[in-house]
């Protein structure tokens, strides 16, 4: 899974990693911060949220058409530098009148235009590194590397913000609503690690952005013009139709900062104990995944040496998951937005899993397409919600719109556990998939465009993220809405298999 990767991918998922670190600690919170702050009601909260998800994806449009005439490395610095404005003014405890809920909006415009310049760009010169011919066979696999890598930055976020709110109430003795800007601020720190890293090490990705040199503008004008036209409308036709369906994943998948937040806020138990609480502890969930990564290099590694270090990382991990367990004390508490840990750490751990099962069945010739994958991955997403709507049966109707739900039935922590699991499994089959086969179809001087329009089919989604939001609380039913966004996925894996051989050709 690690061999014969181009060095330039570690650098740029590293500093992928920083910034998406900042992203998820600010994101994880940010709904229960509009309503503990402004008083918004749960509608109003959910509509800003979705539309600041919605610029973060829509952005990258404008980023691509940029990077395609000015460079992609000049816009990742650019962006980096107006995401730590935006970062900076909402980590700023404003109070809760019209100018800071003005100074709030401005703070997201900024980052949302950052990170448009920054994302995009970014994956296209990952794209880039396997252009030559020794990578060429391996993108895929380097994309799912790359996006594994974003998921350690999102793991450990939703506990960071937690920690950090909770250090800031009980040592400065701030307000629960002002302690979100502590939150806040974390991006901030973030983006610097993140910059550094991308200048430290750009010798191992340099040579991509050659042709943004002037010296060799003509070897430039002549490879993009390798394709014909007709060649050139099929390859854009075959995106675009992938683009409508990733509209409605990024729908329901993004429901983990809306509506499942509210369902773990409103109806799932507030304490843990025994082994279920040592999933809250984030420390846990590495040593697990130390487990996954020493038992691949215990079955792949060719040496002795190698087989004796995997399994001395395996025992180590063992022994403090064996350590922890033993020294459980009590009930601990389950803060909603710590669910969210969940996901990137199921990417993290499934990532090798994945790509050795898809190496697997490519050796043996069976190894599904790129937008079989896209398709397999909403029949996925679909049974999430199906399995959300299933635990939620016997639950009331949400009782209040901007606060907790007062008390009444709640359910296992195991439910949104499971379905994080679920959701994730998708996730791996669509998302990282997806993008490679962007940079792969994509026609060479449409690079950019055809990678922010990937974006903006993801901005579409996550504007549509509200939709579950305002029906939450408003005679419908939990079951519902699930069952609206489980239809919505299994519509969409159906479209593409109707298509799949158009998409095929392409692929």
């Amino acid at each position: 899974m690690f061999e014969n990767q181009p060095k330039g991918l570690w650098a740029l998922a590293l500093a992928n990693t920083g910034e998406r670190f900042g992203y998820y600690t600010m994101l994880a919170v940010f709904l229960l911060y509009l309503q503990a702050n402004f008083g918004f009601e749960t509608g109003l909260a959910s509509t800003i949220y979705s539309t600041f998800l919605m610029m973060v994806y829509f952005l990258p449009i404008i980023g691509g058409i940029a990077a395609d005439k000015f460079g992609f490395g000049r816009m990742v610095t650019t962006g980096v530098f107006i995401m730590f404005i935006g970062y900076l003014v909402l980590s700023l405890p404003l109070g809760k009148d019209t100018v800071a809920i003005a100074a709030m909006g401005a703070s997201l415009i900024l980052i949302a235009l950052g990170t448009g310049l920054f994302k995009g760009n970014l994956q296209v010169m990952v794209g880039r590194l396997y252009d030559e011919p020794q990578y060429a066979q391996n993108r895929d696999s380097g994309f799912s590397l790359f996006y594994m890598a974003i998921n350690i930055g999102a793991m450990f976020a939703p506990t960071a913000a937690i920690k950090i709110m909770k250090w800031a109430q009980e040592s400065l003795g701030v307000s629960v609503e002002d302690s979100y800007h502590f939150a806040f601020a974390v991006a901030c720190v973030s983006l610097i690690v993140s910059i550094a890293i991308y200048y430290i090490f750009s010798f191992t990705y340099k040579h991509v952005l050659a042709s943004e040199t002037k010296k060799d503008a003509k070897t430039t004008a002549k490879d993009v013009n390798e394709l014909s036209p007709a060649e050139t409308k099929e390859r854009i036709v075959c995106l675009c139709l992938v683009f409508a369906v990733v509209i409605f994943f990024w729908m329901a998948f993004h429901q983990n900062g809306n509506t499942l937040t509210l369902f773990a806020r409103d109806f799932t138990q507030k304490t843990s104990e025994g082994l279920q609480s040592m999933a809250f502890d984030v420390t846990n969930l590495v040593a697990c995944i130390f487990v996954v990564y020493g038992s691949f290099g215990l079955a792949q590694s060719k040496t002795g040496k190698g087989k004796g270090i995997s399994f001395a990382v395996i025992v180590a991990a063992i022994a403090f998951l064996f350590y922890k367990y033993n020294n459980l004390e009590g009930a601990v508490d389950v803060e909603a937005p710590i669910f969210q840990q969940f996901n990137p750490c199921y990417v993290v751990a499934l990532t090798p899993v994945s790509v050795a099962l898809f190496s697997w069945l490519n050796k043996i010739g069976k190894e599904p397409t790129s937008p079989e994958k896209i398709g397999y991955g909403m029949l996925v997403a679909a049974l999430g919600f199906v399995w959300m709507a299933v635990g939620s049966m016997g639950l009331e109707l949400p009782l209040t719109q901007g606060n907790p739900a007062t008390e009444g039935m709640r359910v296992s922590a195991n439910l949104l556990i499971s379905t994080y699991l679920i959701l994730t499994f998708a996730e791996l089959l669509l998302s990282p998939i997806g993008i490679s086969f962007v940079t792969k179809v994509a026609p060479p001087k449409y690079a950019g465009l055809m990678m922010g329009l990937w974006f903006g089919a993801t901005a579409i989604g996550n504007q549509l993220v509200m939709v579950p939001g305002i029906m939450w609380g408003k005679n419908f039913s939990l079951i519902t809405i699930w069952g609206v966004l489980a239809g919505i996925c299994l519509l969409s894996a159906l479209f593409i298999f109707s298509i799949i051989k158009k998409l095929n050709k392409v692929s």
